[in-house]
């Protein structure tokens, strides 16, 4: 052998050798564990981490015994350490074939404490922070935060800042609501406190919840079905993967074929879609893989959660989203009494209707009633020009009085403000009662109570009222309600009301009763000669149409006239109705109501003898009007064809003309082209909560350059608090 064959030989086993060396895995931990961490007192204390298979781990606290196992096959060990008080400092040490040390670990409350910005807003952009950054001195309060990160498989680690240790230098980056929270759990407990900081601005709950938290909640089933097509180990995805396979192989035959015969090739079969796994920060369970799943088991006590705003428009559907994040978290910590305190959303200037955050807050409170969860009311702190409110010490303040009075059983301590529970009618006044009323009511400031609101059983809609304190309740009257049947409290997106208990905690927003359905008809006399033949909540509006009530077979008796009442109520205003009358244009009562494509409705034509009366401002009422009415399930054209006198062949309006397709847009819009107006209209049916209604002309929405003024695209149903249709015919004398 010569001297180079025998360097290559060389070469070759130090090669090995040191592919030996790399090939053996170091122990390691996952990186919520380090210098200066927090570990949870009074239950066993999980460590975990990686090592070679069969390596024998030794794991020890402190002074205190050893506990020692064997690395598993697939190369996890994990080991439970007695359950020990706070105190500390101590060294945590791990040995295998290598050690891992770490110093200064105190053992104390460890909280998670998650959610979107208004988790993540730091210290550093709190109030007073000057001050509060002089004053923090306290080093046995640390955090620690995640880094933000979606994943589409649950991640077996994070990337961390590491555990900070509270002092002046490090305080600003501290999440603002977690630091005054475990602040004054630490003024109190006299214990240490771990912070665990894992949020990220502007997501969704449903990231943040595990695959197996929405099993089980029916209403959210289509979540749960889509993970299922996604996870590679379910049936589902395999029976549509391999749909897709033989779809595939099916096609391959076709495209061998086509070219040895030289001819086209068709399209492959396009890859499922739903196969495909979620992986963007807005999607089911992809802050949960990234951010959460790496955590367990580390020992937590509780959770604070500070979310709400990117999920604000769904009203009672949080509370199940809500159902399904606090249940799957509990199961995973094996804790199914996991302690879950959070914070009901401020006030602010959504631009969405009034009362969008009103019915927000209704689902947070319901979530309050979840077994071992709490909220607290922060709306007398809030900013409502600013999503974001500086003052979180008063958040970390009463999610810290939850935690004190619920979780640590400090007893006769004040932990909500008043809630709502009965509502009696006293005459002309309603008496209220509440939970969590501390020794009495007070108003902020001494000034009367407000937003406070009262419907008679007559009444048209809710006005405000009086409130006075009666000793523990709370009676409300109203100037001209003599029959009360409905209240709300705090009923606005940016409504801060003044009432408190003694404890000066506010109390939350509310509603109670049923308010009586819209209702305009008794203002419309001439309207007593009228049958109904449809009513329609067009809250429900649809491709297919539904109505509420449908008589068309109780009515056998010819008609000969057809009449309108369509009545509106925008967020925070009274209602606006319109009722317009007409000779019969057809005797055919299927085609009078939403010219929906089964009905095969189509009109485009004059109507006489028209009556109008209603309450806008933007119409002209009047009896015996030439007016025309566009009914067609069509999409349509602004231009003129039918020549209506005053229409203009450039604006959508009352002289529009029906194309193709027929199953389109959609119009139903009764006009009066004399006075240059759009009586009502209601388009685009289809589209629900997007479609257009109206009483009057529209006029185009700002920054649009869509010209018209009978509502087309002006996608605007959703404004209206309620919107209701009826339909009427004057029978045959």
């Amino acid at each position: 052998m010569n001297i180079s064959s025998v360097r290559h030989v060389f070469a070759l086993i130090s090669f090995l050798l040191l592919g030996t060396c790399l090939s053996r895995a170091d122990v390691s931990l996952p990186k919520i564990f380090g210098n200066h961490s927090v570990l949870q007192r009074g239950e066993p204390i999980a460590v975990w981490g990686k090592a070679d298979a069969g390596e024998s781990i030794r794991v020890q606290l402190g002074e205190a015994a050893a506990v020692s196992t064997t690395t598993a096959a697939d190369g996890i060990w994990r080991v439970e350490l007695p359950a020990r008080e706070a105190g500390g400092p101590f060294v945590l040490m791990i040995e295998g074939k290598n050690t891992v040390r770490f110093e200064d670990v105190l053992i104390g409350e460890v909280w998670l404490c998650s959610g979107q910005s208004n988790m993540a807003m730091a210290v550093a952009s709190s109030l007073n922070f000057a001050e509060e950054k002089a004053a923090a001195n306290h080093p046995e309060i640390r955090h620690i935060t995640m880094a933000r990160v979606a994943a589409s498989t649950s991640q077996d680690d994070v990337t961390t800042d590491g555990w900070k240790v509270c002092s002046p230098d490090t305080v600003g980056g501290f999440s603002g609501a977690a630091y005054f929270f475990g602040r004054k759990l630490h003024g109190e407990l006299g214990v240490p406190i771990g912070l665990i900081n894992s949020s990220w601005g502007g997501t969704r709950i449903e990231p943040w919840t595990s695959r197996g938290g929405f099993e089980g909640v029916k209403e959210l089933a289509d979540i749960d079905l889509a993970l299922r097509k996604q996870d590679p180990a379910d049936p589902l995805h395999k029976e549509l993967l391999s749909e897709h396979l033989k779809a595939v192989e099916a096609w391959l035959v076709v495209a061998r074929e086509a070219l040895i015969a030289e001819t086209f090739i068709p399209k492959a079969p396009v890859f499922p879609a739903a196969l495909l796994p979620y992986s963007t920060r807005s999607q089911p369970t992809a802050l949960y893989n990234g951010m959460i799943h790496a955590l367990v088991p580390y020992g937590i006590r509780g959770v604070t959660w500070y979310q709400g705003e990117s999920n604000h428009g769904e009203g009672m559907l949080y509370y199940h989203k809500m159902r399904a994040l606090i249940g799957g978290w509990r199961v995973l910590w094996n804790k199914p009494d996991l302690p879950f305190y959070f914070v009901q959303i401020a006030p602010y200037k959504y631009t969405s209707a009034f009362d969008v955050l009103p019915t927000f807050w209704e689902a947070q409170a319901r979530s309050a009633t979840i077994p071992g969860a709490g909220m607290v009311v922060i709306s007398d702190v809030g900013d409502t020009q600013n999503i974001h409110p500086k003052n979180k010490q008063a958040v970390g303040m009463r999610l810290a009085l939850q935690a004190l009075a619920r979780t640590y059983g400090r007893d006769g301590l004040v932990c909500s403000g008043p809630v709502f529970q009965e509502m009696k009618v006293e005459g002309a006044s309603l008496r209220l009662r509440f939970a969590h009323v501390a020794g009495g009511f007070v108003s902020r400031a001494g000034e009367p109570l407000s937003h406070f609101e009262i419907h008679d059983a007559d009444g048209f809609e809710f006005v405000a009222a009086a409130a006075r304190i009666d000793g523990d309740e709370i009676v409300v009257t109203a100037p001209g309600v003599t029959k009360p049947v409905a209240l709300r409290f705090g009923w606005h997106k940016l409504a801060v009301p003044n009432l408190m208990n003694k404890s000066g905690l506010p109390a939350w927003p509310f509603r109670a009763g049923t308010p009586p359905k819209l209702d305009s008809l008794k203002r419309v006399p001439a309207a007593a000669e009228y049958t109904l033949v449809y009513d329609l909540d067009l809250k429900k509006l649809a491709r297919t149409i539904h109505y509420d009530v449908d008589n068309r077979t109780k009515i056998t008796v010819p008609f000969d006239r057809i009449a309108y009442l369509l009545e509106l109520r925008r967020s925070g205003e009274g209602a606006e109705y319109l009722f317009v009358s007409m000779d019969a244009f057809t005797e055919d009562l299927g085609k009078i109501g939403i010219p929906a494509i089964a009905s095969k409705a189509h009109f485009q034509m004059r109507v006489t003898n028209m009556d109008v009366y209603t309450n806008s401002e933007a119409v002209t009422a009047g009896t015996a009007l030439t007016g025309n009415i566009e009914f067609w399930p069509n999409n349509y054209s602004a231009e003129n064809s039918a020549k209506i006198p005053g229409a203009s062949a450039t604006l959508w309006d009352f002289g529009d003309a029906a194309k193709v397709p027929v199953d389109g847009y959609g119009c139903m819009q009764v006009h009066n082209f004399a006075a240059g107006q759009t009586l009502f209209a209601i388009n685009a049916w289809k589209t629900a909560a997007n479609a257009d209604l109206g009483i009057g002309n529209s006029t185009a929405p700002q920054g649009s350059a869509a010209k018209t003024r009978d509502w087309t695209f002006m996608h605007n149903a959703n404004q209206y608090q309620d919107r209701r249709l009826r339909v009427f015919v004057r029978l045959r004398k």
